[in-house]
């Protein structure tokens, strides 16, 4: 059908243009539109298209495989379809290509394994910044993403550098070497891609689960397995499920499961459906009965103590071989609750003598009186989660379920449950459990800390959740690019944190806006004999190479305010820089008792700032300054690595939260919860409470920067 492209001239929609020649959709074009309207796509029978993501879809269509190969591929491009305006905000782009980088990390295409039209207009986009993105492009800044920009260049370098040359003004994109595109995701020369192949995986019949238990907020471990269990589900076109294992009432909640959804949303993982173990509660029990009468499984009423000793000797249970009758008698009793059924669990029958303890008559069920946070107290009896998770696994159509290296010894229990039950088997696949230095990982141990009061909650900047380490100024596609890069190894790892900083610091530095402040109780008033006489002010950018950052005003006074730092380091005579003003001399320095109560000197703003030793941050004395509480924080505990047999008390940090009052400029009181800024000379901050009134000080979280700190004692 013949088209004609409408579009305002100082506006071509270049995604259009090029995803038209590519798909070889006939198109004449049209740039008459006034500045400021949306591109129109007519046809010749009188209908039309309005909107960029609308036409780019119509000619996604026109040629299949630009689409994605099949509803789910699909469904991801639009995703990337309606991303691609993010690198036009010039605030967003440096952002933006930071996000996709590590999205192609272990990629060659953004959906799938073919072109598509997320990959053009993406593309687009960015060819159509020009000289920004060309010299970041020349830059070792973003290697994956200028790796899959150069690769879309050379299969396709006449098609859109045609484009390029009549839209953007300059002809030839680049020649830089492209790899392969059909190359593989795991690329062996790219040792941070993470390993891909799971046994016996079949594109497009792949389904993972991540199978969190809702005792706990999300934290960096869990991360790890919900952005692995992500990745195979992209990578071989499959399903994800996540599914929250609830099987023992005592610890769980509703406001678990709300933030652990709050965490996986954050962490950008799409998934196909939400489970609940408990919704397989009927089915599970059922299973029970089934063993039991097969005699498969028994109940035992061995005390807790005696049969943990008799499972580490191979000693057989006296009720090992009760008969099926004496079993479901038991069992019902279990069911009822009763105080003969309190006493009892359900074991499986498997092998006593196995050197694998963990099939040592494993139970299977135990009873408990708590009410459920979901179908409250209708069940006395929950399974165990090694008895719940290969039969949900199997029922569910989990092909492969990830699991960290730490259960290794349980697989062989694992698949012999889901043999014992008649399933089909599940594959299982280990990748190393994430360990941090200085962290608590164990849910039970960061309960600890909350129901003692030792934190704020499971949200503090000092937990290792998702929510905390946000909260103290990590982004999250820091934490994605931090743990792909480690990917499905099996080696077991003991990572650092300042590797995981270096990554934020890199994304956070080119956009935050920058920001003075002086510490409160140190700090030293500076008189300029020849300053201003009456204040002026001045709007400046809050980053002098990032225009997205915005502007600020900023006052000149005779009367400044200088850290004590900063005066203590100047000596008599001594030139130095005013930062964002320019040259001083110090013509006099004023003490009392061995203290600097007051600097006196003149402006030399002919004076070289290539002469000076010294660059100072520096605030008017107005009344304006905004109080601030600068916050640091340190390590819940001083052990770089717990040994399995150490209590953690024992190691606990006795300073971990160090507050220091300041002020800021007045430009502050307009910061947002949450916006990440950088203090000059002082580090990076993320805003946690913002201003309210002058009484109340603005929170900063400090951000580490990948650098070793020390200790807040």
């Amino acid at each position: 059908m013949e088209a004609k492209l409408s579009f305002s001239q100082d506006s071509p929609p270049i995604s259009i243009i090029s995803a038209a020649k590519v798909a070889g959709v006939s198109l004449s074009v049209d740039p008459s539109l006034a500045a400021g309207s949306a591109p129109v796509l007519c046809f010749s029978s009188g209908e039309s298209l309005r909107g960029i993501n609308p036409i780019l879809e119509y000619i996604a269509q026109s040629s299949p495989s630009l689409h994605g190969r099949d509803a789910i591929e699909s469904g991801h491009v639009v995703e990337w379809l309606e991303y691609a305006p993010t690198f036009l905000l010039g605030s967003e782009f440096e952002v933006a290509c930071s996000f996709v980088d590590g999205y192609l990390m272990s990629r060659t295409f953004l959906v799938g394994h073919g072109l598509t039209i997320a990959d053009i207009t993406v593309w687009s986009n960015l060819a159509g910044i020009g000289q920004r993105w060309e010299s970041l492009r020349k830059s070792k800044k973003y290697q994956n993403l200028v790796r899959w920009f150069n690769g879309i260049d050379s299969d396709y370098r006449d098609t859109l550098n045609e484009v390029i040359a009549s839209y953007v003004g300059r002809r030839g994109i680049g020649k830089s070497p492209a790899p392969n595109l059909k190359e593989k995701v795991n690329d062996s020369k790219d040792p941070s891609a993470p390993e891909v192949d799971l046994p016996g995986a079949k594109f497009g019949e792949v389904c993972v689960r991540f199978a969190p238990e809702p005792s706990g907020y999300l934290h960096i471990g869990h991360a790890k397995a919900a952005l692995l269990n992500k990745y195979f589900a992209e990578r071989y076109q499959g399903r994800l499920i996540v599914r929250f294992d609830d099987t023992n009432p005592s610890k769980e909640s509703n406001e678990f499961v709300e933030n652990l959804l709050k965490d996986i949303e954050t962490l950008g993982i799409k998934y196909d459906a939400v489970t609940y173990t408990s919704d397989y509660f009927p089915k599970l029990m059922e299973m029970a009965e089934k063993l039991i009468k097969q005699g498969k499984a028994y109940v035992d009423d061995t005390p807790k103590e005696q049969m943990r000793s008799e499972r580490m000797d191979g000693v057989e249970s006296k009720c090992r071989n009760n008969t099926v009758e004496e079993n479901l008698s038991l069992w019902k009793e279990m069911i009822n609750g009763s105080e003969r059924g309190m006493q009892c669990c359900v074991r499986g029958k498997l092998d006593m003598q196995d050197p694998n303890k963990s099939l040592r008559d494993p139970v299977y069920y135990r009873c408990n009186t708590d009410p459920h946070h979901r179908i409250g107290s209708k069940y006395k009896v929950y399974p165990t989660y090694d008895f719940a998770c290969p039969f949900v696994d199997a029922l569910e159509g989990v092909t492969h379920a990830l699991r960290s290296s730490e259960y290794h010894d349980r697989n062989a229990q694992y698949y012999r449950i889901l043999q014992d039950m008649g399933m089909r088997r599940v594959e299982i696949y280990e990748f190393s459990r994430l360990n941090m230095v200085y962290t608590l990982l164990s849910k039970r141990k960061l309960l600890w800390f909350v129901q003692n009061k030792k934190v704020e909650d499971w949200t503090d900047p000092r937990f290792p959740t998702v929510q905390g380490i946000v909260r103290r100024g990590l982004k999250v596609e820091a934490l994605i690019q931090f743990i792909l890069q480690q990917g499905a190894s099996k080696n077991l790892n003991l990572m650092e944190w300042d590797k995981l900083w270096t990554i934020n610091k890199k994304i956070i530095d080119p956009v935050c806006a920058r920001h003075t402040a002086v510490l409160k109780d140190q700090r030293v008033i500076f008189k300029l004999t020849n300053g201003p006489e009456k204040s002026f002010v001045r709007i400046l950018p809050r980053h002098k190479k990032f225009d997205g950052a915005g502007k600020k005003a900023t006052t000149f006074t005779n009367r400044i305010w200088l850290d004590y730092a900063d005066a203590s380091a100047i000596s008599k005579g001594e030139e130095v820089t005013l930062m964002d003003w320019g040259n001083a001399i110090i013509k006099e320095i004023k003490m009392e008792n061995g203290v600097i109560t007051e600097l006196i000197g003149e402006l030399h703003l002919e004076g070289s700032v290539k002469t000076t030793k010294l660059k100072v941050t520096w605030l008017p004395d107005i009344d304006d300054l905004v109080p601030l509480s600068l916050v640091e924080f340190d390590y819940l505990i001083s052990k770089k690595k717990l040994e399995e047999d150490e209590n953690f008390l024992d190691n606990l940090n006795p300073c971990t939260r160090k507050e220091t009052l300041a002020l800021g400029d007045a430009n502050m009181r307009n910061l947002l919860r949450g916006e990440v800024i950088q203090l000059e000379r002082k580090g990076y901050y993320r805003c946690d409470a913002p201003f309210v009134r002058s009484s109340k000080p603005v929170v900063l979280f400090a951000i580490p920067d990948g650098r070793q700190q020390g200790s807040l004692n």
